[in-house]
């Protein structure tokens, strides 16, 4: 087997991750993604775990550790299907578009994350 083209952290401790984790394993049929829960013992982590839990990081192969929507697209560019989205968001005006998003989910993630637990 190669070496993961992206590596993923993430938060094992919470309901949204390990849903979209989840989500993200089933479509990495390639095994392309290598994913990190930062929570786990001996968990390698490049940036400070509290950093890590803040924002969504990833990195591609050799390349800058990224975060926030450019780390969801580097995901996204290792799955054939989302691949599209991924190279897409390479483009400054969507990246921007797509950040923003996401510092919006940002700040509704706590209200959400205790939906998720309610629903288990």
């Amino acid at each position: 087997m190669s070496p993961a083209q992206v590596t993923v952290w993430f938060d094992g401790a919470c309901p949204l991750c390990l849903r979209e984790i989840a989500l993200m394993r089933r479509l990495d049929r390639r095994r392309a993604i290598a994913f990190i829960d930062i929570g786990a013992e001996g968990a390698a982590c490049p940036i400070n775990p509290a950093l890590l839990l803040a924002r969504f990081h990833a990195r591609e192969a050799d390349g800058p550790l990224l975060d926030g929507a450019a780390a969801f697209a580097a995901m996204w560019r290792a799955i054939p299907v989302l691949r599209p989205l991924g190279q897409a968001a390479r483009l400054p005006p969507l990246l921007w578009v797509l950040e923003r998003a996401y510092r919006g989910f940002l700040r509704i993630r706590p209200r959400l994350q205790v939906w998720a637990v309610a629903r288990g």
